[in-house]
């Protein structure tokens, strides 16, 4: 898998002019065709998608090149699981969270346990990227609960990445920084 921007035709650029490198060698990945078509739940409602799949040119292995917009075996967009993630961290349960977003309620409280498992690991990788991004960066804020200060973390890393980079959404950001796996199961990925 590799998180790749929002715009098709510059994707598609990137990924024909040699510009994208594959995250298990670090090799240059090419075309390789389109994975299966995909249903997934946007902010606005039910997006359909199919993503580009790319085979790096040295180690053989095929990619899935999926926007930042998603997560890794989600079928939410990531603005919509990061909405839930700050109701929480506001005090909501996930049975409000769930209602306001229109969501199953059994959907939101595995993400929010999901989150909850990995904050501090979250944190962490998060409070790093922001100083590698803003190395005079102030100290975090502590903000009462894990969940917060990691939300808090990504917060701040997402806005050092808006003035050091590019204008990009918050949770955009914390999808490609993660490459896709902000709740994934295993913590051991280097991610």
């Amino acid at each position: 898998m590799l998180i790749v921007g929002t715009d098709p035709l510059e994707v598609e650029r990137s990924l024909c002019s040699g510009e994208l490198s594959c995250p298990s060698c670090g090799g240059v990945v090419v075309p390789w065709g389109h994975a299966r078509s995909r249903a997934a739940r946007g902010a606005e409602g039910m997006v359909r998608h199919r993503p580009r799949r790319a085979r790096c040119t040295s180690c053989r292995r095929t990619h899935v090149l999926l926007a930042q917009l998603w997560l890794l075996r989600r079928a939410d967009a990531a603005v919509v699981i990061g909405a839930a993630l700050e109701a929480k961290a506001a005090g909501s349960g996930h049975r409000a969270i769930a209602s306001a977003l229109g969501r199953p309620a059994a959907t939101v409280r595995g993400w929010l346990r999901r989150f909850a498992a990995r904050a501090e690991h979250t944190r962490a990788q998060f409070t790093r990227l922001l100083h590698a991004l803003d190395p005079v960066a102030p100290a975090l804020a502590v903000r009462g609960s894990v969940v917060a200060d990691a939300l808090e973390a990504i917060g701040r890393a997402a806005a050092a990445a808006v003035v050091r980079l590019s204008p990009v959404a918050p949770w955009e950001f914390a999808a490609r920084a993660s490459a896709g796996r902000l709740l994934a199961p295993a913590v051991g990925s280097g991610w």
